[in-house]
């Protein structure tokens, strides 16, 4: 039963983390875009634009997840219908982690040679063909890291949504480990989650080097 029940919730949270994960990089990605090339300097420079798209991702970036998943409530409850569960956590999990994402994006695309970017208006490139054939691949170690810390990030998300009804690893952590003290499963649970990490963080950083042209 120990193992069934550990097993149930770690699928649970890989489900969410996978889901949110992945809706967090489409909706982040092109905010994160947004950001870079409306900034001073960029391709598209947009001062109000930039300073608009800024504040809202402080803004949500600010606020702690628990309290961001409390006021999704009302958007969860429209779009899905329920407000409890692995799948209704998702909507608060994405729209928490996006800006943060978006954020990482930013700095992986301000970190590109700027001389690559001069050269290729140089010749001839439109704005598109700079994004997608000379910003996004010089990013691309940068963005593999942001890409790691949103899925660890997520993983210690679905954590604390556990608490309020989520599902997953920290659901039975906070249920079977903290209100009927049975620590085994409390301790399970936790090592589970560092394992977890782990091998995210792992696996991101090898394959940031790998695809890591300077190196």
């Amino acid at each position: 039963m120990l193992s069934q029940l550990l097993l149930e919730a770690t699928l649970e949270t890989l489900y969410m983390v996978a889901l949110a994960s992945l809706l967090a990089i489409l909706l982040g990605t092109p905010l994160g875009l947004l950001l870079f090339i409306s900034d001073r300097g960029g391709l598209a420079q947009n001062g109000p634009l930039y300073r608009i798209l800024d504040l809202v991702v402080n803004v949500v970036r600010s606020i702690p997840y628990v309290i961001f998943m409390i006021l999704c409530i009302p958007l969860t409850q429209l779009v899905l219908g329920r407000t409890i569960g692995p799948t209704a956590t998702l909507v608060s999990l994405a729209l928490s982690a996006a800006p943060f994402f978006a954020r990482m994006l930013e700095t992986s695309l301000q970190e590109v040679d700027g001389g690559v970017i001069e050269a290729a208006k140089a010749m001839g490139s439109t704005k598109t063909e700079i994004i997608t054939r000379v910003l996004i691949p010089e990013a691309m170690p940068g963005t593999i890291n942001a890409i790691t810390m949103l899925v660890i990030n997520l993983i210690g998300f679905t954590a604390m949504a556990g608490t309020l009804g989520a599902g997953g690893l920290g659901a039975i952590a906070v249920r079977y480990g903290y209100y009927r003290r049975e620590e085994t499963i409390l301790y399970l649970s936790v090592v589970i989650i560092i394992i977890l990490v782990q091998i995210v963080q792992v696996s991101g950083n090898r394959l940031a080097r790998k695809v890591n042209k300077k190196k």
